[in-house]
This record gives C-alpha cells, sequence and structure tokens, in this order.
C-alpha cells in the first residue's frame, strides 16, 4: 500500500509539472513553435524531402543562426480565438523575453537558465529549466534544423515565400509547428503551433529588426510574488 502511494503521489507531481510547463510557455508561442511534431519517423521524414526543400531548410536554418540579437512586435491569436499582442526581445544565446501590451503585465522571460512567467492578473509566478523547453533549440548558440528537429513537409510558394512543418523528435507527440518565411531577403513572419490536444496558436511577427546594445535587465525577471525576508 506505502508503495502504491509513492507511485501515485510520483505520478501527481509528475503530472502538475508537466502542466506548470504548459501553463508558463502559454503565450510564449514564438519559441515553442521551434522545436515541432508531425507524424512519422525521423529518418524517413527528412528522406521524403526534395534535394530542393533540403536547400529550403538549409536556408531557413541558416537565417536563424545569424539571428542572434532581434526585437519586434507581435500578434497572438489563440485557439477560442482570444488576441493578445506585445513586444519581444531575442538575445542568442538562452535570452528571450515576451511583454504583454494585451494582457497588460505579462512577461516571460529566458535569462539563459530558466524561462520564467509572471503574471500580475493572478499574481502568479511560474518557472522551469530553459533546457526543458522548446525554447532551448532556437536559443541555443548554434540553431540545427537537421538534428533533433523532425521536418515533415516544406512548402514553397510565391515570390520565395516558404512554409516548413515540422516536430520535436524527442517528445514527438507534443505537437506540430508550422514555420513562415517571406521577403527578400527571407525573415521569419509567423509560425502556428498545433499542440497535443490539436489546439492551434497563431503567432505573427511585425516589425522585426536586429537589435544591438539590448539592455541585461530585459532578461532577468524576480519573483514578484516573494516578500522579503521570504525563503
Amino acid at each position: 500500500m506505502i508503495e502504491r502511494t509513492h507511485f501515485k503521489t510520483q505520478a501527481a507531481v509528475a503530472a502538475a509539472a508537466d502542466l506548470d510547463r504548459r501553463r508558463l510557455l502559454l503565450g510564449a508561442g514564438l519559441l515553442t513553435g521551434i522545436a515541432a511534431l508531425g507524424l512519422f519517423d525521423a529518418a524517413e521524414a527528412q528522406s521524403t524531402l526534395s534535394a530542393e526543400d533540403r536547400a529550403v531548410v538549409q536556408q531557413a536554418q541558416a537565417y536563424l543562426q545569424a539571428l542572434t540579437s532581434a526585437q519586434g512586435n507581435f500578434i497572438e491569436t489563440g485557439p477560442g480565438g482570444q488576441r493578445r499582442e506585445g513586444r519581444f526581445y531575442l538575445q542568442r544565446p538562452g535570452k528571450m523575453r515576451f511583454e504583454y501590451t494585451n494582457p497588460a503585465g505579462l512577461l516571460v522571460v529566458s535569462d539563459g537558465y530558466n524561462v520564467k512567467r509572471y503574471d500580475p492578473r493572478l499574481n502568479n509566478f511560474q518557472q522551469v529549466p530553459l533546457g526543458r523547453t522548446p525554447l532551448s533549440t532556437f536559443l541555443a548558440r548554434n540553431v540545427r534544423l537537421d538534428q533533433g528537429v523532425r521536418i515533415d513537409r516544406v512548402t514553397r510558394m510565391n515570390a520565395g515565400a516558404f512554409t516548413i512543418t515540422a516536430r520535436d523528435s524527442g517528445r514527438p507527440n507534443d505537437g506540430s509547428v508550422v514555420l513562415a518565411f517571406a521577403g527578400s531577403p527571407i525573415r521569419l513572419t509567423e509560425w502556428t503551433i498545433t499542440d497535443a490536444q490539436g489546439a492551434r496558436t497563431r503567432t505573427q511577427l511585425t516589425n522585426l529588426r536586429p537589435a544591438s546594445g539590448l539592455a541585461a535587465s530585459l532578461f532577468q525577471l524576480r519573483d514578484p510574488t516573494r516578500r522579503p525576508g521570504r525563503n
């Protein structure tokens, strides 16, 4: 009986941790997007790509690798049609900030070690190690779409625009992401994430541009719910 109770307790703790991780990343669709999913074996998925499609993937990888410091605006549309917007800042390796203006005050910050989320409406603060989130793939020093990521499909369109449908090969049941690129030179314009339950979140990027001299404070977030002197 003791062993069975212990097992149930461990399962409950694991389930709660997974729920916290999903809540933490809710509203940070951007980088969650980079670690995608699909429907078949990694080797099989890569083998289905034509030489032209593989060249497109390499083009996207080179672009993402070069995107070391940037800022811009985003518009996020959730599964129920709810709309969120704000600004984001990026500094690779490891650092990212989503600063929401609607809902005002919501923050999602990666400091290079942990991803933190603070919702002032609920006075709720959460954090998980960066390495346990899909953000770690995108924020790595070297972005590799040919390692740990399964490419399901490449769709090429007019004027050089294209989309890449992918999944995280290490978490094949977590969902999928469609990354959209356009322009000359190309830039990331949006992504759509489908989670394990089939719910879709679309994130559109506007005014995405390189940024230099970003303040270190942008990527720091202390727990506002901690009282002074509390351990």
